[in-house]
Formats: structure tokens, sequence, C-alpha cells
């Protein structure tokens, strides 16, 4: 069996049981989701945003998301739920004062700690590492602990001073319970937000409408007003020609009936004016000539060869 020399075997070197599963250090693991962007994978850098799940992304990611949904990225799945920029929330962090970040290591002769964060709280000063659970508020997004929020009840923002409710209070990087529950609120939200954003284009389709229809048909208040001035520039027309139809018996015998302006027409032939007068018009008959007085003639162009 190759145990020659005395050497006692033990049990597991012969008998080979199940492999046991690897499972991710809760350091690292710490590390990646308060230190780097879920959408990108690169370093959370200002500003940064955080959905409604309470997860953290860099906002030049998202927005590089929203703008070109290809199916071929992998971690698209991770902001799925994330439809428009208005479905996340910029954050406001408080800095930490004894973070030096890579100043301090660059001759790699330092222990780099990586449990120091960058962020803490700026009400009971804990850092935001992951040890501890943090939560933003939605209407405003600021950031601060649980126990902060716990030890200092109010409905007011600590730091603006903007009102919040209990649905406002998203837990960052929460457990699977508070993802769930993340979830269902997120779900009810935007369901309640259907039917304002229906009556809202209801409206907007309404008012776009109503100006058109006032420019196309005339209100009654113009058609009303139309009439009396179209009726008194007819009376004005009558009153004025009226003055020159009455003209006296005794003035001119020879112009009596001459058409007026506004009469019907009446062939010159038939009037009562001279025949020095009728000749300057082709319907007099010295204008008209005979077809033996009539030339055959042609008239050629010059585009005529």
């Amino acid at each position: 069996m190759g145990c020659d020399g005395g050497t006692i075997p033990k049990r597991h070197e012969l008998v080979k049981g199940p492999k046991k599963v690897e499972k991710a250090d809760k350091d690292a693991e710490l590390v990646a989701q308060w230190n780097y962007c879920t959408l990108s994978q690169e370093i959370l850098r200002r500003p940064i945003v955080a959905c409604e799940l309470g997860r953290l992304y860099n906002k030049d990611a998202v927005i590089e998301f929203l703008l070109d949904k290809s199916s071929e990225k992998a971690l698209g799945k991770a902001a799925s739920h994330i439809k428009s920029i208005k479905n996340v929330t910029e954050l406001r962090l408080s800095d930490n004062p004894a973070w030096e970040g890579d100043k301090g290591n660059t001759k790699g002769d330092k222990h780099d700690d990586l449990q120091r964060a960058r962020f803490i709280c700026p009400v009971v000063g804990l850092e935001i590492n992951g040890r501890h659970r943090f939560c933003f508020l939605r209407c405003c997004g600021c950031v601060f602990s649980e126990r902060a929020l716990k030890e200092i009840k109010a409905e007011v923002c600590h730091t603006c001073g903007a009102a919040f409710q209990e649905d406002d209070v998203i837990v960052l990087n929460g457990s699977k319970e508070d993802v769930e529950m993340l979830r269902k609120r997120m779900e009810d939200r935007r369901l309640r937000a259907k039917p304002g954003k229906k009556a809202k284009k209801a409206k907007a389709a309404e008012s776009a409408s109503k100006p058109d229809a006032s420019e196309e048909s005339p209100g009654p208040s113009k058609m009303k007003t139309g009439k009396p001035e179209e009726t008194l520039d007819s009376g004005e027309k009558k009153t004025s020609s009226a003055p020159k139809s009455e003209a006296p018996s005794g003035s001119s015998s020879g112009k009596a009936g001459k058409p007026l302006c506004g009469a019907s027409k009446r062939s010159i032939a038939d009037s009562e004016e001279s025949e020095a007068y009728k000749s300057l018009f082709t319907t007099h008959s010295s204008a008209k000539r005979s077809k033996e007085e009539s030339a055959h003639w042609v008239t050629h162009t010059s585009y005529c060869f």
C-alpha cells in the first residue's frame, strides 16, 4: 500500500469526503459593497447615488447604463429596476477626518487598513464600513446610522431639517429580508404614482387641444360683434350712396340714366351718351369690320423658323 517504513496513514488521507463549500471572506465582501460601485465595479467617487433597494452606484455609471441598455452587460441585472435617473437619490455624505486615503501608503511600507471608511455618520460619528447599519432619507439624500435615528427620534432630518416619513428611510446594503421589504415598497410606490401620471397626461392633452379649438372656431362673442360692424358698414355705404343718386332733375337731363358704382352694369350702346363717346369702345358699330375688310395675316415671332 506504500506504507513501508512504519508510517501510519490517517483517515482523511485514505477516505475522500465531500468537498467543502467555499465561502467568501466577509471583510472582502464588505469592502466590495461599501467602496465599489455595484454597476461598474469601480471605486465609489462623488457624486454617489443610491437606488430604492439601498445599493450604491457612481452617478456617471447609472447615466451610461440608462443611455445604453445592452443585454451583453452581466452587471446590468443589478440595476434592472432603475428606469430613469429619478429612481436614484444623490447622497449627502460626511467626510471622515481620520481617513488619509492613499497619501500615507505611497511607498508600501505601511499597513493599509481596509476597514477605515471615507465617510462617517454626522450625528454619532460611526464609520460607514459595513460594521454598522446605515440608511439614507429618500426625500433629501442625507445618510445616517440606524443607531442615530433610533436614539434621536424626530420627524425632521438632523442636518437639513427636511420632513420625512417612515417610507422614506432606506437601508443601505441591507440583508435579503431588507431588500425584499424595500422592493415591495418600491412596487407599491410606483403603482400609486401611475394614476397620477395618467391624470397629468390627460390634463396636458386637454390644455393642448383647447387653444387649437379656439383658434379654428371663433367664439360667440366674436360672431356677435362682427354682425353689427357689417350692418354699420353697409348702412354707411347706403347713406353715402343715397345723396349721390338724389340729383336734381333739372341739373342734367342727359346724364340722368348713368349707372351708379353699386348698380348693375349696362351696355354703352344702350346708353344715352353721344356717338363720339360711344365710338371710343370696341362695341361700337364703327369698330366692327366686315369679312371683306378684315385682312388675313399671320405674325411670326423670332422663335419660329
